[in-house]
């Protein structure tokens, strides 16, 4: 579906100017976008966009161009910043990741000199499954994603996730931004000493299941690091939000399914779903 009136009067004023210093006046924003969101939710090649948004080379164009500046970021995380100014976000934030399948062609991309942030192997790994992409991930309590980190797909939850907390930034009108929120819900993925570590140096409370092999007598009793922390399994029933916020994302089959080559273009089709679901609040 196109954008509504209500999403594009959230949107449209964190656009960049449609009169660039160089060149001549870009297409209507809101034309591409369109285009944008409708190649990724349909998941189809970039020549078989249909002939009402134009010609598709000006519409990837815009996208790379902007996924390479920071546009799409920019405007999701202005989207983000905007709840939370209208006390539409929770403290409390899930973190979890998801393995996506890259089709044959998405591996075609060039080796040698990717462009600035594009990682060497462009998020893309081979295992018996064939080639896959993890996306890593942050939501709130509403099921709407704060923070996007991608990896090749064997790449293990625990080392990416000081890297999606480092994403949690919302910025607000006065003071610096919002890094900390009051508690992060993790799986048994990220149960271990170091990871439950992180959050709380930093003053947030992680509420993460406790593995089975860190039960035994000696952590009862408290020996060697201590008694282990109560597990809030209130709390914890709130983890879900992620893994749904997973299943609105992949409602988009171009999300579902990895089609782009690079992981710049990727990330922003990520980041243009989020973009919806946030207009969309």
């Amino acid at each position: 579906m196109p954008l509504t009136d209500a999403q594009w009067a959230r949107i449209e004023p964190l656009l960049p100017d449609r009169t660039p210093k160089r060149g001549g006046r870009w297409r209507d924003h809101r034309e591409v976008i369109d285009a944008v969101a409708y190649k990724f939710r349909t998941g189809m090649r970039w020549v078989h966009l249909p002939e009402k948004y134009g010609n598709w080379l000006g519409v990837y164009d815009r996208l790379r161009m902007w996924a390479v500046d920071g546009t799409w970021e920019r405007v999701f995380t202005a989207l983000v910043a905007q709840a939370d100014a209208d006390e539409d976000l929770g403290r409390a934030v899930s973190v979890d990741s998801t393995i996506v399948r890259a089709r044959q062609h998405a591996a075609g991309a060039r080796r040698k000199g990717p462009t600035a942030g594009e990682p060497g192997d462009h998020a893309i790994g081979r295992s018996r499954g064939g080639l896959t992409t993890k996306i890593h991930l942050a939501a709130d309590a509403r099921c709407r994603p704060l923070a996007f980190v991608l990896t090749a797909g064997q790449a293990g939850d625990a080392p990416a996730f000081p890297e999606v907390m480092a994403r949690l930034r919302v910025p607000r009108r006065r003071g610096r931004p919002r890094t900390r929120p009051d508690v992060v819900l993790g799986d048994k993925a990220y149960s271990s000493r170091a990871i439950r570590e992180h959050p709380r140096k930093r003053g947030i409370r992680a509420v993460t299941p406790r593995p089975a092999d860190q039960r035994g007598p000696r952590l009862r009793r408290g020996s060697r690091g201590g008694r282990p922390p109560a597990f809030d399994r209130e709390a914890y029933e709130q983890r879900n939000t992620v893994e749904r916020c997973i299943n609105r994302l992949k409602q988009w089959r171009g999300i579902a399914t990895r089609y782009e080559q690079t992981a710049t273009i990727y990330l922003a089709g990520l980041h243009i779903a989020g973009i919806f679901l946030w207009s969309a609040r």
